[in-house]
């Protein structure tokens, strides 16, 4: 009698473990539960991986039913940055573009930033050519005029406009399209157009830092841009719906990190589906509206310089 209750009350142990087990919240990578973020049913983990960071805290954070966003301070080999870690439920129509004055000049951020009044994340994204640098691309034919205060990049689209295809140039860059935000290297631009792709974004042809986790940088040693410590803007696609963003904040000229410093972080931290190197240096910028009433943008990485283009995350 007393073995057949001693065995009740051990599987009566088992059951209530077992329950409890079900009905503890996960913990994201971040140290927060799930629960808490009240992301919906279609999102498990956000963000995707384990990660930790010297000094790392949480500098601000914004949750709606279509959009979520947590900004993270922390060192990197000494170096302040932040990571933002970016939900959208319909990245089609919640990520959008905004150019400075096409061939005219170049633009303040926060200013281009302000035309969208949904915005609530945004930041610095295509490189550009002025008269002083840099020097235009040699594969990019037409006049120089034709590139002065414009994006790079031989296709160039906003809100679905087509304001540059350069024929027999394929396509180096970002286009977002109903699949989300999709990375193309060397592309026909037919078949990037047969995507019916609303935005665009493009710097240098060797931008793409990693594609399924593997590097797809130049040769570490052959490009100056890529090894030089600089501030930097990066994205990163995790999938449809989840962008990581990388910025270090300007300094001065012997401040920041290379693109392969930045390369090793990623792959040690996060299963990506590519990262890309958006226009950093003095362009590097990071636009946030906080969640409270009346909330304004406000930069919490400040450019030095103005921009061709921006990227922004909307409600």
């Amino acid at each position: 009698m007393i073995r057949r209750l001693l065995c009740f009350l051990l599987a009566l142990l088992c059951c209530l473990g077992s329950a409890g087990a079900e009905t503890e919240p996960c913990p994201d990578s971040a140290g927060l539960e799930v629960e808490d973020l009240a992301f919906p049913e279609t999102v498990t983990v956000f963000p995707p991986e384990t990660y930790e960071f010297t000094g790392k805290r949480e500098s601000a954070r914004y949750e709606s039913d279509t959009l979520i966003y947590i900004i993270e301070s922390f060192t990197l080999d000494s170096v302040p940055c932040l990571l933002t870690k970016v939900w959208v439920r319909d990245p089609e129509r919640q990520i959008r573009k905004v150019n400075a004055p096409w061939g005219k000049s170049l633009a303040n951020p926060l200013d281009l930033a302000k035309q969208i009044p949904e915005t609530v994340l945004a930041t610095n994204a295509s490189g550009y050519i002025t008269k002083q640098y840099p020097d235009i691309p040699e594969s990019y034919p037409g006049s120089p005029e034709d590139y002065y205060f414009t994006t790079l990049g031989s296709l160039v689209i906003t809100e679905g406009e087509v304001l540059r295809r350069l024929e027999g140039v394929p396509f180096y860059g970002l286009a977002l399209s109903q699949d989300g935000i999709s990375l193309y290297r060397g592309a026909d631009n037919d078949m990037v157009l047969a995507t019916a792709p609303r935005q665009t974004w493009a710097f240098f042809e060797s931008c793409a830092m990693l594609v399924d986790n593997e590097e797809v940088l130049p040769e570490e040693g052959t490009w100056p841009m890529a090894k030089d410590r600089y501030p930097r803007t990066v994205l990163a696609r995790v999938n449809r719906n989840n962008y990581l963003m990388l910025h270090v904040p300007n300094r001065d000229d012997s401040y920041g990190l290379s693109l392969y410093r930045i390369n090793l972080f990623f792959l040690r931290h996060f299963e990506t589906e590519w990262v890309y190197n958006l226009d950093g240096g003095h362009s590097t910028v990071l636009m946030y509206k906080p969640q409270k009433k009346n909330a304004r943008l406000t930069r919490l990485a400040p450019n030095r310089q103005p921009v061709a283009d921006i990227l922004c995350f909307t409600e």
